[in-house]
């Protein structure tokens, strides 16, 4: 049997695209480099995206195509291609950025986004390039925090690739599952969904060159943490608690997750959130209301920095729930605060970067 094209072109119209519903030659999704050599053939097939979720069954349909209508005995070859250009692997994503700082908490409830969002604000007026992820996919507060409940991110292209170009607030860039869902709805994913979504706004966002890139991390330990380590080398992690016993006992299994020997992500420090009350009328009075330094101990004993003391000031929620984090406010308490965890921040990756190697992802098997 003498093999021809058109023989095997005729065949591969016989595939549709479930996209579309178009077969793969109207389509044109079958590349011109068509090889026959005797009873071998070899040819390319064209996706928009590498990530397409029919390739592979498209590939299968073309080769069972070719076996049912021109021969069993034909060897078939087909590689794919994509008009997209493929997202970098883990780990060699966002090469333009130079640090990565997840800020996390070993329970929910101790103002983890509250601090994460002031130190995004924070790092930017002392004259860096900073992007804030929102990772806690099932929770997400920084649209609400920075006043974008409105915003809706677009795409352009970049290298090639679709990126989404995230919004800029306050001087700084800003992406959330938020953006992307109905706020008056619960988010109801499986751990895979969420991971997946997880790795779009990390990998197919447009963050460009930063100094910082903040995590804002869900409370706990979960598949979404394990995804980021997987993801990016984490260059440091904050942990965020407030003095009362239950908390640290949190804390410390959240420090955990990023010391054991698995994950190696060094702990740049601990911040004592909510540290003590200070009404307004009374600046100079400290109302120790869920203990005294139980955080600052903690860093004592485990031979970490305190990064910082977070006083409750009726401002900090106004703020938040308004749009305007406190450290916005340099002059202000909490602003003042914030401005000194920053630098303290930046003091500590410093010291991290020149006397230690980068972190490495993890790897599971």
């Amino acid at each position: 049997m003498t093999l021809y094209p058109k023989l095997i072109m005729d065949a591969l119209a016989t595939v549709r695209y479930p996209g579309n519903g178009k077969n793969i030659v109207e389509a044109e999704m079958v590349a011109d480099n068509l090889r026959i050599d005797g009873m071998k053939v070899s040819f390319s097939l064209i996706f928009e995206k590498p990530t397409d979720p029919f390739m592979k069954s498209v590939v299968k349909s073309a080769e069972t195509a070719i076996h049912t209508y021109v021969s069993k005995e034909v060897e078939v070859t087909i590689s794919t291609e994509s008009k997209q250009a493929a997202r970098p692997e883990p780990g060699k994503m966002l090469p333009q950025v130079k640090n990565v700082i997840a800020v996390s908490s070993g329970k929910g409830g101790v103002g983890k986004s509250t601090v994460a969002a002031n130190l995004a604000v924070a790092l930017a007026k002392l004259g860096y390039k900073v992007g804030l992820l929102d990772a806690d996919i099932f929770g997400p507060s920084v649209p609400k925090m920075f006043q974008v409940e409105d915003a809706r991110p677009y795409a352009e292209e970049v290298g090639g690739r679709d990126l989404i170009v995230p919004v800029e607030k306050y001087g700084i860039k800003l992406l959330s599952i938020g953006f992307f869902v109905d706020p008056d709805q619960a988010t109801l994913w499986r751990g895979g969904m969420a991971s997946n979504a997880l790795k779009q706004l990390v990998a197919d966002a447009n963050w460009g060159d930063l100094d910082y890139f903040v995590l804002d991390t869900p409370p706990g330990t979960s598949d979404i943490h394990l995804t980021l380590l997987q993801t990016l080398a984490i260059t440091g992690a904050v942990i965020v608690s407030t003095p009362q016993q239950v908390a640290l006992a949190d804390a410390r299994k959240g420090i955990n997750m990023y010391t054991n020997d698995k994950v190696n992500v060094p702990i740049l420090g601990l911040v004592e959130n909510m540290a003590w009350f200070t009404p307004a009328e009374l600046p100079e009075n400290k109302y120790y209301l869920f203990g005294k330094e139980g955080t600052k101990r903690l860093a004592e004993e485990l031979n970490v920095p305190l990064l910082g003391q977070i006083p409750i000031v009726q401002s900090i929620c106004e703020s938040g729930d308004a749009g305007t984090p406190a450290a916005l406010d340099e002059n202000s308490m909490t602003g003042m605060a914030f401005m000194e965890l920053a630098r303290n921040v930046v003091t500590q990756t410093e010291k991290r970067n020149a006397e230690m190697a980068p972190t490495e992802i993890i790897h599971t098997h």
